[in-house]
């Protein structure tokens, strides 16, 4: 897990953000921000779900993986060795 390393990031970030132009400043902290407020949602919205909710996607995942309409993850998401792109 990387959490370390981020807060890390973010120590050492911060400073350098603050040498940036005003416009600049406000544009990351801007999308820090957005970022949070999405990422407080997507907590919210899990914390939230019951589980006949669960149950239900569960169910609709396994129809949908009977009827072929899946794609398996590795053609999603290929391992770091088969990335075109890193």
């Amino acid at each position: 897990m990387r959490s370390h390393q981020s807060k890390d990031d973010l120590f050492v970030g911060i400073p350098q953000l603050k040498t940036l132009p005003d416009e600049q400043q406000d544009a990351i902290a801007s999308r820090l921000l957005a970022e949070m407020e999405d990422d407080q949602k997507w907590q919210d919205q899990f914390a939230s779900t019951t589980d006949a909710q669960w149950d239900k996607m569960a169910q609709m995942v396994r129809q949908e993986i009977a009827a072929g309409e899946i794609s398996p993850l590795a053609d999603v998401f290929p391992p770091q060795s088969q990335r075109i792109f890193s």
